[in-house]
């Protein structure tokens, strides 16, 4: 296939679309069920190029869920614990550690759950039955894999009334060096970002804490990958092999990490024992449930706990999670990652990046106030490493 004609792009009213290589050659990509728009296969070529680095650098099967050209969040295969199964619904598949690529769909798709509804996949390995399953019976748009299990495939297939999206990716596929885009009718042209993030990125420790075990380097290495596929400015939370917080396309590096830190903050106090026991009803929908969890483990919790609402939700009402929890739960995590795009210019984002858990980071350094930067990671107790490299991506 050459060319793939497209319903329309970005909008509606953008007619006409399509997808094609320059020069006539093959499309990399076969379309084996529904009809991808235009920003889905923008999502699918980024979220693709995500997971095949991922596994590349790590050598474990990965995944990611995207939204709107950024990661909601990238993981690789690790077995989760009974309360991470929990927090991503998935602790009723009994055979899941079987599958390293459904341990790291669950990851990726459990992590930020409200943003990850109506999302695109994309998977570093063959789907196979598990993770197809797993895939079913979320709200999504469409996958990307190097392959499908003929189980797999007839699973996804019966998606969205045999409408949902499959692309399959040619693993071997290498895009040309020069790349090109048009705006406002001006063509663009720059190298593919074609470097390699990997554990020699981490040498140049500048702290006083020089400790970066295994466990940080690998979730740092899966926050500078998500970040090199993340729309800029970004930062990026990691913990465990997966992002668990991703701050995107914000304009002031301090929103970023307020942003990436807020999410990661969710994401473990979805994990909190009086989350985990909230008595749901058996009828309410995992996007409902999702939306009651978000609501009740922010500042209005009321919205989910007041007479006539918990009615409609619970079983019966459930108790607060009062902030004095919230802030003694959170101030009891260590050993998160974090992953900067660019140089952090201010020592404030550390400050705020600590309250997280955060106990490493990863960021490209070159600031005027490096030294200021520096000395609050110190006083912290915090791990830093410049990586020397940028990792915009517009």
């Amino acid at each position: 296939m050459k060319e793939f004609e497209l319903k329309y792009g970005c909008n509606p009213n953008q007619k006409p679309a399509r997808i094609f290589m320059e020069g006539g050659a093959e499309l990399p990509v076969e379309i084996l069920n529904g009809r991808p728009g235009y920003i889905n296969f923008l999502d699918a070529l980024n979220s693709w190029q995500l997971v095949k680095e991922l596994k590349a650098a790590l050598g474990m099967p990965a995944a990611t869920s995207f939204k709107h050209v950024s990661p909601t969040s990238a993981a690789v295969g690790l077995p989760l614990s009974d309360a991470l199964k929990k927090a991503c619904f998935v602790d009723d598949i009994e055979n899941l550690d079987a599958s390293p690529l459904a341990c790291a769909y669950a990851r990726a798709r459990g992590t930020d759950r409200m943003s990850s509804f109506g999302d695109w996949i994309a998977l570093s390995d063959e789907c196979d039955e598990i993770t197809a399953s797993l895939i079913k019976r979320e709200v999504s748009d469409g996958i990307i894999a190097p392959g499908y299990s003929d189980k797999a495939l007839e699973i996804l297939k019966s998606k969205k009334k045999g409408n949902y999206n499959i692309v399959k990716i040619d693993p071997a596929y290498v895009p040309a060096h020069l790349e090109r885009k048009q705006v406002f009718g001006v063509t663009f042209e720059q190298g593919h970002n074609d470097f390699e993030i990997n554990e020699a990125l981490l040498a140049n420790v500048v702290t006083e804490n020089k400790e970066l075990p295994e466990s940080a380097k690998r979730d740092l290495i899966i926050s500078l990958i998500t970040l090199k596929y993340t729309q800029s400015n970004s930062v990026c939370f990691a913990k465990d092999g997966q992002a668990i917080g991703v701050g995107a396309g914000q304009q002031s590096r301090i929103h970023c990490t307020r942003l990436a830190g807020n999410k990661a903050d969710v994401w473990h106090l979805r994990q909190h024992p009086k989350t985990l026991a909230l008595p749901f009803k058996p009828e309410i929908g995992r996007p409902d449930r999702d939306n009651a969890i978000d609501v009740y483990v922010s500042d209005d919790s009321d919205d989910v706990l007041r007479d006539g609402e918990w009615q409609r939700l619970f079983t019966e009402q459930p108790a607060a999670l009062t902030k004095a929890e919230k802030k003694a739960y959170l101030a009891s995590i260590t050993g998160v990652a974090l992953g900067s795009d660019a140089f952090f210019p201010f020592g404030d984002n550390i400050i705020r990046a600590k309250r997280s858990g955060v106990s490493y980071i990863a960021e490209p350094g070159g600031s005027i106030r490096d030294d200021n930067v520096i000395e609050e990671c110190n006083k912290q107790g915090i791990a830093m490493a410049f990586t020397g490299m940028r990792l915009f991506h517009h």
